[in-house]
Formats: structure tokens, sequence, C-alpha cells
């Protein structure tokens, strides 16, 4: 069912202790809220030990394997996610397709193996500056989200999906979509679901938006119809911020 989400990516930064510090401080200042999932997603290193404290906070790892074991150096499989008790996995980030060439393809793999090992996926999605400069926007979030969920049932999508629209140009820039920018892609998302799917899948899939998210915008990003929290970088790096933008989603 859709609800309410903010989602911390914290991708390389933090060790073991300084993960625990960030994530014990933040149980104690998010105590109070109720009707929004905290999620934060810390290296693969920090997952063990960062479990052990989680409180009210779920844990994602940042990326996975599709296959459950075997000669991949340096791979991490999702029945290594699941035994630490990691329960969501973010795939198909931007900077995941850009910087190792993920694609499509590969990325649907991976969606349909967390699926298969009761995984719930961060689906991310979005498009370059010269896409959006080129009128290119629905083209490329067509083509992600049709080919990352290719072969995925509406059931599937329903209970373990969770969509992140993530504009590249506004990723770690400073640059932030418009809450009327974002919203229009959002709403775009729901439309091509009601394609694929039906009404009730696009009604009920929780779509996040992604990309210089912080304190000061997220109210605003937060407040319309169709953005049902966020996928935050930087600003989910310390308790005291991200516990505001948490806030925001209520």
């Amino acid at each position: 069912m859709r609800k309410m989400i903010a989602a911390g990516n914290w991708k390389m930064n933090k060790t073991n202790s300084e993960a625990v510090e960030i994530v014990s401080k933040l149980n104690e200042l998010i105590a109070d809220v109720k009707g929004v999932e905290v999620i934060i997603a810390p290296p693969f290193t920090a997952l063990s030990d960062v479990v052990k404290v989680a409180g009210k906070v779920k844990i994602a790892a940042q990326n996975m394997h599709w296959e459950e074991k075997g000669a991949f150096t340096g791979e991490i499989s999702p029945i290594m996610l699941k035994n630490l008790g990691v329960e969501y996995v973010i795939l198909g980030h931007s900077e995941r397709r850009a910087y190792f060439g993920e694609t499509n393809e590969l990325i649907n793999k991976k969606i349909k193996s967390a699926l298969a090992h009761d995984l719930k996926a961060i689906f991310c999605v979005g498009e370059k500056l010269e896409d959006r400069e080129r009128g290119n926007t629905e083209n490329v979030v067509e083509d992600h989200i049709k080919g990352g969920l290719e072969g995925i049932t509406k059931e599937e999508i329903m209970a373990n999906v969770i969509i992140g629209y993530e504009p590249v140009w506004a990723i770690g820039t400073g640059k932030t979509a418009t809450p009327e920018q974002a919203e229009e892609v959002h709403a775009f998302v729901r439309k091509l679901l009601t394609e694929m799917y039906d009404a009730e899948v696009a009604g009920n899939t929780t779509i996040l938006y992604g990309g210089s998210v912080k304190p000061a915008n997220s109210k605003a990003l937060f407040s319309k119809e169709n953005i049902d929290g966020g996928l935050v970088g930087g600003a989910s790096l310390k308790a005291d911020d991200f516990s505001i933008i948490v806030r925001n989603a209520l």
C-alpha cells in the first residue's frame, strides 16, 4: 500500500561507528513520529552493526547482485542481505547506471532477484540534464520503468516495489526540481503504471522524489499529491537534518 517514506542513501560515507551513532541519534529524534516509514541505506560494511541499533528505522542496502552466490568478487547477494536483517535494497540508482554501466536489463534481473528473496526494492529512474533540455524526460523515465519492471507482476509491485524518481541533474548539484516539476513527472509515472498495470497499482505505489532534498525544500515537495516522500542523499548524513525531513513528510 502507498505510504509516506523518508529514505536516506548514505552512498560511500560513514564508518561503522559513525553509522551506529547517527542511527541511534535519529531514533531518539523521531521517537514520537508516526505515519512515516524511515529507511537508512548505509554502506555494506556498516549494515550488520546498524541493524542491531535500527529501532524504528528500516535498513536498506545500496545495491546487490542478482545471484545467490558464486564467483563474483566484491559482490553481495540477496541471501547475505536477508541474513543480516536488511529489508530494502536500492536498485537502478543513477550513479550505478552512470559509473558502473548498469542497464535496464541488469536492473530488471536485480529487482526480480530481490523480490524472489523477500526484499523490497527501491527502484530508481530519472533523466540527465541533456534529456530534460531536449524535452526527453518522459521518454527516459518510461524507458527505465518499462525496462526495469518487465515481467514484474501486479502483486509483486504493489507489495514490494517503491519507485524513486531522481532527476540526475539535481543529484548532489545543489539544484532541485521545483515541486511543480517533480509533481509533473510523478503524475506521469502514475499514468504509466495505469497503462502497464491498472489504476489500483498506480494509486497504491509509493513514488519518492530524490534530488537535493533538504530540510528547507522537503515540505513543499512532499505536499504534492503524487510525491510520497524522499530518497535523500547528503541531508540524511546528519541526524538533525534528516529528522526534520522525516517530520516534513507527516
